[in-house]
């Protein structure tokens, strides 16, 4: 888009009364925003990306446990989709890394073990290379930008909204890696080959309800379970430059145009 249509989408964003809730992700090449309906994928090199996202089945959209895995899987579309960001061999690589962990619990331990620490480090190259920490700042910045209405002033750099949030998958990572681990060393039943996939699963299903609880409510004890996740976004998130916010308010101008018509 041009920027004077970003700058006119901006303002429109700006004195809206209400706009659809955000999130996104970064890389090391952009930045991705989505709401509920459409995402984004604005460029460091100009280029924009547009698409939609999938409707989870309606029987599904309110089931405890399964609802939060459903909405999990619907958030990594514009990653996995063949005609998302990603290239054929990134998503190759990322669905080995998911899948990895889920295989592995019927192999030795040993092998398990080396395996998943292989992967971990790879996943984590991935995840951290080039400017993705900064671009995540500036994804994180710019979302905060179109709820506190001042996306025009963030754009001109005269203001500098936090970039830290309170919805960062860091956040729900740091819940779920001590949920995991509780329910590894605690599992009630009788031990068996699957157990361990078994208790990723429900990790991942509980922590993703926790989350969206912990987010909803207006009390802000609830608060404390988030104070890991955003202390852990001191190391997964770097302030970024001025060009790197604009990238993501660029990919928040595309989904708002699309939402605000």
């Amino acid at each position: 888009m041009e920027p004077n249509s970003v700058l006119e989408l901006l303002d429109r964003g700006d004195r809206s009364p209400s706009l659809p809730r955000l999130g996104g992700m970064a890389r090391a090449d952009g930045v991705v925003i989505v709401s509920e309906h459409h995402w984004a994928f604005a460029g460091v090199d100009g280029s924009l990306r547009e698409g939609l996202m999938p409707r989870p089945p309606r029987a599904m959209r309110h089931v405890p446990l399964v609802r939060g895995l459903v909405r999990l899987g619907m958030s990594l579309s514009p990653i996995f989709r063949r005609s998302g960001v990603t290239r054929r061999r990134e998503r190759w690589f990322l669905a080995i890394a998911v899948l990895a962990p889920l295989v592995l619990v019927f192999a030795p331990h040993t092998v398990s073990v080396a395996v998943g620490v292989a992967t971990t480090i790879a996943l984590l190259a991935w995840l951290l290379r080039g400017r993705t920490l900064y671009l995540h700042g500036a994804e994180h910045r710019a979302i905060a930008a179109a709820e506190g209405r001042t996306l025009i002033a963030t754009w001109n750099d005269a203001k500098r909204p936090s970039r830290f949030s309170l919805r960062c998958g860091t956040n729900f990572s740091a819940l779920l890696l001590p949920l995991a681990i509780f329910g590894q060393r605690f599992w009630p039943l009788e031990t068996a080959a699957f157990t361990p996939l078994v208790v990723s699963v429900l990790a991942i299903a509980v922590s993703m309800e926790v989350w969206q609880l912990v987010q909803s409510s207006s009390n802000r004890v609830a608060r404390i379970f988030l104070f890991p996740g955003l202390a852990l976004q001191r190391v997964t998130t770097r302030e970024p430059r001025v060009d790197e916010t604009r990238v993501a308010l660029c990919a928040v101008a595309s989904v708002l145009r699309r939402e605000l018509d």
